[in-house]
């Protein structure tokens, strides 16, 4: 077999048989195919696309390039979620803390931030301590006892994604649908639950723009986990404005904490509430939308989510006196508070442009080398919708650095005002099966 002849063909937007795929994972993952190659054929695919079966071989072929997770030692319905990630987005803490409380099995691994904000790692290692690199024997033995644990990838999983991930950086072919779906999937096929969640963010804030392509990419995602036998749903969301109140690490921290004990704010915790819905569900742990949904406010308001979460934090060595009290949490040096210069209706909050703003301070990485400001971010105080007068209170900033004029200016620029109504953002757009 020849890669040319395979270019050659989905140049001509033909269909690859399943060895030709494997043939190009296998290449890719032991470098016997030349990167200008691998390249012209993600080119190709980019422009051509694949079918929903290519693109289900491409994630199981990428899947086995590497470590495959066994959690069949872990009792029950082992269960998964994944968030394609937007600013402010704290969920994993709050909703595995949550699931978790109603009996269900969340055996999650999850990666590092780049670019606007940190990651669920970064936001988990603000807690001093807390240990992200159990070994995967840990890691079962946690979930089966606690029911929860959060981790950064054990072994070697999914090599094949590592390098096509970075030739696509530099290729301008991230944003293929078939290559974002397998790149995810082949990663939550080889971590080993028994049922996926995808919350498919939309909107400024979030890597697809609009709510057309995160559906396409939603089903994309959702066809391959059927294909594989894997019980795959999705939902939509808006990430047009942050997600919450918060951006910053240890102050998304505070936040997850003050929801999973009934405080926190109200379009973050319908998410986490219609996530859990959802993996009850799935699990079959619950039957309807509104038996989930009595399970979780009893989990909440009988306090045993918050124990979920403060158990999952002591066993994995981090500093539960920082979870019963988050004034212990890392604190920034200096706390400015960002008045109003207008008045009006909040028409639009420019997520991305305050990702940037919070990255800025230090909460998130323009590099992968660069060290993360744990202490460091912003407390929203206003949301889309709002009507707020000059000198109203618009935001927190939590900084170790004196603020710029420049900065200052960026972050006033993030808003704009409207002298009519606006409507406010749904929390979740569709749930998709």
């Amino acid at each position: 077999m020849r890669f040319i002849d395979i270019i050659e063909k989905k140049k001509l937007k033909e269909e690859l048989t399943d060895e030709e795929i494997q043939f190009f994972v296998d290449g890719v993952t032991d470098d016997s195919i030349e990167d200008y190659q691998i390249a012209a054929l993600l080119m190709a695919i980019r422009l051509n696309g694949m079918t929903e079966h290519e693109t289900a071989k491409l994630s199981e072929a990428m899947m086995h390039s590497g470590d495959v997770i066994d959690l069949s030692e872990i009792e029950g319905i082992k269960a998964d979620k994944h968030s394609t990630g937007g600013v402010g987005d704290k969920t994993s803490m709050a909703l595995g803390a949550m699931v978790a409380a109603c009996g269900l099995k969340l055996a999650k691994m999850s990666g590092r931030g780049l670019g606007h904000t940190g990651g669920t790692l970064d936001k988990l290692e603000s807690i001093e301590g807390f240990n992200i690199a159990l070994t995967e024997e840990e890691f079962k033995k946690q979930v089966n006892e606690i029911g929860l644990a959060i981790i950064g990838q054990t072994g070697d999983l999914v090599p094949a994604d590592k390098k096509l991930y970075a030739l696509r950086d530099v290729t301008a072919t991230v944003d293929s649908i078939p290559l974002i779906a397998s790149s995810i999937m082949s990663k939550k096929l080889a971590s080993g639950s028994d049922t996926i969640l995808l919350d498919v963010k939309y909107g400024e804030g979030a890597f697809m723009h609009t709510v057309e392509d995160a559906k396409k990419l939603a089903n994309a995602m959702i066809s391959i986990g059927k294909k594989l036998g894997k019980n795959t749903m999705a939902m939509i969301t808006d990430m047009n404005q942050p997600l919450g109140n918060t951006i910053g690490n240890a102050l998304e921290v505070r936040e997850a904490i003050e929801t999973v004990k009934g405080k926190g704010p109200k379009d973050f915790t319908e998410l986490c509430m219609c996530a859990g819905e959802i993996m009850l569900m799935q699990a079959g742990k619950a039957e309807t939308k509104e038996e989930a949904r009595k399970m979780l406010e009893e989990a909440i308001s009988s306090g045993k989510a918050y124990e979920k979460l403060e158990k999952m934090v002591e066993y994995q060595g981090g500093n539960v006196e920082q979870i019963r009290n988050t004034d212990l949490l890392p604190q920034a040096k200096f706390k400015t508070e960002m008045l109003s210069e207008e008045e009006g209706y909040i028409e639009n909050i420019h997520s991305m442009g305050l990702g940037i703003q919070a990255m800025k301070l230090g909460a998130g990485r323009a590099k992968k080398t660069d060290p993360i400001n744990y202490a460091v971010g912003l407390a929203m105080n206003a949301k889309k919708g709002d009507y707020v007068k000059k000198g109203d209170l618009l935001c927190t900033v939590y900084h170790d650095e004196e603020l710029t004029d420049e900065w200052r200016k960026d972050f006033y620029e993030t808003f704009t005002f409207t002298d009519k109504e606006v409507a406010p953002i749904p929390i979740v757009e569709e749930i998709l099966k």
